[in-house]
């Protein structure tokens, strides 16, 4: 399930790329989420609750799994199998990991501050079952400035991966792995070819070898081209299916984040065109209503979507635990 690319260094805009894959069809609209709303966690009385400091333009289905927020914090949410969140401590604030992206977004403009918020607090992320799996999950964050962060709860506890290297992650295995597996691949160090199945480890290297020989692009259009160039190269086709290894399955959607200019791109597999919206443009203000630009309903929207959000209820989250 998915894989992650972060391209700061191109001299045009700083912009991330993400695939989501999984199993079975994965529909989204895009959503816009004001300022000011209150959520919780959504784990009863010992629940973790805050209201949201940043409005959000988020891919949704019943959760957002990517997104961006109004001051240019994106996150990406992907599978990991290894991930563990620990037995369930009610002395401690639960968030549903459904909600854990949607978090960070609400709450905070850069990395740093996701980090240092991450080490600092007690919360416990609490997972569930989905599509018949229990979710394990991974989270990917970057900001207008650059910076990366990688966060992965195995034992229990966050690992946190914070540094403006950190460009590229997959899925399986772990992302220390990850890392170290890099190196024994040509061009990394190693003597190992370039690797073409669609495992995750195989993903992160193709990833990692595309990124690294990008050239300088002469305009902004040629940087969200070539991003979506490299996202394209390590989607999954129609036909990868393990359902016992969601991140083993058809890419289902791409989005492009370009945090220096605030702009939202979106690209389903079955559609021949792709979305965008401007989020300088979109009423973020305290009070607004939520609103949807409708993809499911209407998937050959084409160009800047920017004016047609509406106001929709908003979508029900998937929970846990």
């Amino acid at each position: 399930m998915c894989s992650r690319v972060l391209w700061a260094d191109n001299g045009q805009a700083v912009v991330v790329g993400r695939t989501m894959d999984w199993v079975n069809p994965w529909p989204i609209d895009l959503w816009l989420l004001p300022r000011g709303i209150e959520r919780d966690g959504r784990q009863g009385p010992d629940t973790l609750r805050w209201t949201a400091r940043y409005g959000s333009v988020v891919a949704s289905k019943d959760g957002a799994s990517d997104g961006m927020n109004e001051a240019g914090l994106a996150a990406h949410m992907l599978w990991l199998a290894e991930a563990e969140y620990g037995a369930r401590d009610p002395a401690r604030p639960g968030l549903s990991v459904g909600l854990w992206l949607q978090y960070y977004l609400d709450s905070f403009a850069t990395v740093a501050e996701a980090v240092a918020w991450t080490k600092a607090s007690n919360f416990q992320l609490v997972t569930g079952e989905y599509d018949g799996l229990q979710v394990a999950v991974h989270l990917a964050i970057e900001d207008a400035s650059g910076d990366s962060a990688v966060i992965e709860y195995v034992g229990g506890r966050p690992r946190i991966y914070h540094g403006r290297d950190y460009c590229v992650l997959t899925n399986s295995p772990t992302f220390d792995r990850q890392l170290a597996q890099l190196k024994r691949y040509q061009g990394f160090g190693g003597e190992l070819p370039l690797p073409g199945t669609t495992d995750a480890a195989d993903r992160y290297v193709r990833a990692a070898y595309y990124l690294k020989h990008l050239p300088r692009p002469a305009d902004y259009r040629e940087t969200v081209a070539a991003m979506l160039s490299v996202m394209r190269n390590v989607a999954q086709p129609f036909g990868t299916v393990d359902p016992a290894r969601p991140n083993v399955s058809p890419t289902r959607w791409r989005t492009v984040c370009d945090l220096t200019n605030s702009v939202y791109y979106f690209e389903s597999t079955t559609s021949p065109t792709i979305v965008w919206a401007k989020l300088p443009q979109l009423n973020f203000s305290e009070g607004a209503p939520v609103q949807k630009a409708d993809l499911i309903d209407s998937p050959d929207r084409i160009g800047d979507v920017t004016l047609q959000f509406i106001p929709a209820k908003p979508f029900e989250v998937h929970s846990s635990g």
